[in-house]
């Protein structure tokens, strides 16, 4: 790939990951209720997940899933029931995720669970499958190795979408300061369950 196309494919990969969506809204929310340095097990499940969903988009495993869609919709449907869950959690201020200032219920999530949140969400997002599907292919020159060029690409994506990820997080960090200046615990945790409810709806009907 020459300079002026890998430019090209960065910006272009930048605004997508930069565009807010399920796994950006999922990240200022884990970083506004449990704080970034918490929420770097879902990045980690997050970004997995974006490598299964590039690597799978160029090796065709997303016309499998087109020809048979109910491993894809079972899996879209519990991740957006299980985020439901979670939203409905913090509006009520209990769960593991809720902030207390009394607890330590940040400290009690499982970093396998929230490793979990990250992927679910990053394989079962259609829009994601969509930009990368329709963005990543293009890139491919057809008469050179794919390999190098595959790992190349992917790596890009994959940092990029780290570095949107740590933005929201710290975001979602900052808006947690900002409430718990003004005692607005409650407020903090309906936000939050608010945006969580959010992206289960958006996973769910997207």
């Amino acid at each position: 790939m020459d300079s002026s196309s890998l430019i090209l494919f960065i910006i272009t990969f930048f605004a997508v990951s930069a565009t807010p969506g399920l796994c950006m809204t999922l990240a200022l929310t884990l970083g506004m209720t449990i704080g970034v340095k918490r929420s770097l097990w879902m990045v980690v499940g997050e970004l997995i997940g974006v490598g299964i969903v590039a690597l799978s988009a160029l090796l065709g495993v997303a016309t499998l899933l087109l020809t048979y869609p109910s491993l894809f919709i079972a899996l879209k449907y519990g991740g957006g029931a299980y985020l439901c869950y979670l939203g409905i959690g913090l509006w009520r201020s209990k769960g593991k995720m809720a902030i207390d200032l009394d607890s330590t219920n940040a400290q009690n999530i499982s970093p396998m669970n929230l490793a979990l949140q990250g992927l679910v969400t990053a394989i079962a997002n259609p829009k994601g499958w969509v930009f990368i599907l329709s963005l990543l292919p293009p890139f491919i020159i057809m008469d050179k190795p794919l390999m190098p060029q595959a790992t190349l690409l992917i790596a890009i994506i994959l940092t990029l979408e780290l570095i949107c990820l740590l933005m929201y997080a710290t975001g979602g960090r900052a808006l947690r300061v900002l409430l718990q200046k003004k005692n607005n615990v409650k407020l903090m945790n309906r936000i939050a369950g608010s945006m969580m409810l959010g992206v289960a709806l958006w996973l769910v009907i997207g």
